[in-house]
């Protein structure tokens, strides 16, 4: 048998929030982090696009010998997952797998609220997709979903501007938008890996009582539940505690920007696709 490390991809840092929470879970496994930065942001990206960069990339981890792929990016489990996972994973390897973020998120959003009104935050295409809504439904189909498009978020964040007076304008303004669809909503899912990092700028603009659901831990516990019903993806895992970081564009500004998303000093290989 064939084994190797599980690959987490995003199009860039945001996965990262994602991989640290799946390394406090899962700290024996070993791990091969991909940023598409070159090609980043996949937000404001058409479908076949996103489609068509993820499928590259998923591919790319198969030829390393990762029997598990994790899409850690909203946009691209949004765009993307179902239709590698139904087209090309049975031609391409049907013994490997390719998860993503947004079922775990869904399966889990009606423990939180209690209104049933749940605020969607994400990127332009996550949102256009309607994926939330679409999925929430399926388990939860007493919940209204609502959702707003916060376009300006991911750059403040990717260009450190995220603590900065600028940012509120915009953080409120996204907000406000929001709560202005209802104002029951109790629930708020940032459903975009970098968001995060704008936790406790967020905290100030939203009504008291308010829950705010990040997915790193979401999908840590998942992917714990995940392995252990499945053991024969788990066998295929190696076991080293080693995790290597590939970034598409510069490692120097990847390694500066990705310590900030990670917690901890990152030492990234440049990866030409």
């Amino acid at each position: 048998m064939i084994k190797g490390p599980i690959g987490v991809f995003d199009s860039g840092y945001g996965g990262l929030t994602v991989l640290k929470d799946i390394t406090v879970q899962l700290p024996q496994y070993d791990y091969i982090y991909l940023g598409d930065n070159a090609r980043a942001p996949y937000g404001a990206r058409s479908f076949e696009t996103i489609y068509q960069y993820t499928l590259q990339c998923v591919e790319w981890f198969f030829k390393q010998g990762c029997p598990l792929v994790i899409l850690a990016c909203n946009t691209a489990s949004a765009k993307a997952l179902r239709s590698i996972q139904q087209i090309n994973l049975p031609k391409i390897n049907p013994d490997k797998r390719v998860l993503g973020v947004i079922r775990p998120t869904s399966e889990i959003i009606g423990q939180y609220t209690h209104s049933n009104k749940v605020g969607v935050l994400g990127t332009a295409g996550t949102v256009q997709s309607l994926s939330y809504p679409i999925e929430i439904e399926k388990f939860f189909p007493e919940i209204t979903v609502y959702q707003q498009a916060c376009p300006m978020w991911v750059p403040l964040v990717e260009n450190n501007e995220y603590n900065s007076d600028g940012a509120d304008y915009f953080i409120k303004k996204y907000l406000q938008q929001l709560f202005f669809q209802s104002n029951e909503i109790d629930t708020l899912l940032l459903a975009c890996t970098h968001y995060p990092l704008l936790m406790e700028k967020i905290k100030q603009f939203i009504p008291v009582g308010v829950t705010i659901l990040s997915q790193g831990e979401i999908v840590a516990n998942s992917l714990v539940n995940y392995l252990e019903r499945h053991p024969e993806i788990a066998t295929q895992c190696t076991k080293n505690s080693q995790s290597t970081f590939y970034t598409t564009d510069s490692t120097e500004d990847f390694d500066q920007k990705a310590s900030i998303f990670y917690g901890k000093p990152v030492n990234s290989l440049h990866l030409i696709l």
